[in-house]
């Protein structure tokens, strides 16, 4: 029983520690950070707009309040300082024939209403400026015209925000495992994807990317070292017609970081396979790109997908989700030299060599029967 407790304590931490390494998570974020960069800080305020962009939605909208409030808190000031200089308060009891620069501007708070009404341009009608100070009549022109490019900027980073293809990106989705099988007798690693909107994505793209940990002929260590994967569909792999879901396909041949590799020695191999699909929203014309990731773990020899697609009798195609990452267990080679070896052997038997050293003798025959 302890025994038993301590292996699985153990492969729950070789799973973490997996976890921990790994570059690009199932939903496609980078797990990856920057540390002692030179560069200040302050050249993000440079490119303003894709640093809003980007951060996360509680800091935008903390940016939204506190860029409003800001404003009008800060041209309130501006308000009461303008009374204030004009002498239009109540505390310096101006006489009755005295025109202020704002009607009915009492205090710190009506500078604050009067500001925010003229941001927004509410206008109740109950304070406004008058033709009396020039000052007051400059400020309303800057408030107004500051106003609308600050609701332009924020309007317009809250609307790209929303509209980003990164969440477009969401409603595709892979299939949880990778599998190793035989497909049109080689021996292929194959993933499915799936859309999961009837909106198709225009000129889209596969890939994928091998990163693992080499070592050069130098004694230099590389870690994530990149190697490029190919996958295909039967149509090729751009300008896919993703309207249903695909099984996209890499094949294992001599060229392939997997031939090497064998159904008894792939857990124990540390790489992480990262698949990237690219194309352009019909709907926005805009590109986006999903990425998904796997490791040994996630890769399963000998396994197939299970079917997805059906037929009604009503003559629709029809897509059940529910097998979507279900796999069958199917005959397959434990490695990829062994496939092709056994290939060679089989065109060997059907070709026939000629033996150069063999000699053909010709025996006389005798008959040594007696009558």
């Amino acid at each position: 029983m302890f025994s038993f407790l301590r292996q699985r304590f153990t492969s729950h931490l070789q799973e973490r520690s997996r976890r921990r390494a790994r570059l690009v998570s199932k939903d496609g974020r980078c797990n990856i950070e920057f540390g002692n960069v030179e560069q200040s800080r302050f050249v993000f305020l440079i490119d303003i707009w894709t640093t809003i962009l980007d951060l996360r939605w509680r800091y935008k909208m903390a940016i939204f309040i506190s860029a409003f409030l800001g404003s009008w808190f800060l041209f309130g000031l501006l308000w009461y300082v303008v009374a204030y200089i004009h002498k239009d308060l109540p505390e310096f009891n101006p006489s009755r024939n005295h025109t202020p620069c704002v009607e009915n501007i009492n205090g710190l708070t009506s500078a604050f209403l009067f500001s925010l009404e003229t941001q927004v341009t509410i206008g109740y009608g109950f304070r406004c400026v008058t033709e009396q100070c020039a000052t007051a009549i400059f400020l309303l022109i800057f408030q107004s015209i500051l106003g609308v490019v600050i609701n332009s900027f924020m309007c317009g980073a809250i609307l790209a925000k929303i509209s980003r293809s990164k969440n477009r990106a969401k409603t595709i989705t892979f299939s949880k495992n990778a599998v190793i099988s035989k497909r049109g007798g080689k021996l292929c690693l194959l993933i499915r994807v799936a859309n999961l909107r009837k909106s198709l994505l225009i000129g889209s793209h596969i890939y994928g990317k091998l990163l693992k940990t080499t070592i050069t002929p130098e004694g230099e260590t590389i870690i994530l070292d990149q190697v490029n994967i190919e996958f295909v569909v039967d149509a090729g792999n751009e300008n896919l017609f993703f309207i249903s879901p695909l099984t996209i396909y890499h094949i294992i041949d001599k060229n392939s970081p997997f031939f090497h590799m064998a159904a008894e020695t792939i857990l124990q191999q540390d790489f992480e396979l990262v698949v990237f699909l690219d194309g352009t929203v019909e709907a926005t014309s805009a590109t986006c790109q999903v990425r998904t990731s796997y490791i040994p773990e996630e890769v399963l020899w000998g396994y197939r997908f299970a079917p997805i697609v059906s037929k009604t009798k009503e003559g629709k195609y029809r897509v059940d989700f529910q097998n979507f990452s279900k796999t069958v267990a199917v005959e397959t080679p434990h490695c990829a030299f062994c496939l092709y070896n056994e290939k060679e052997a089989k065109v060997k038997e059907k070709k026939g060599y000629d033996n150069p050293g063999f000699v053909l003798s010709e025996v006389s025959e005798t008959s040594d029967t007696k009558m």
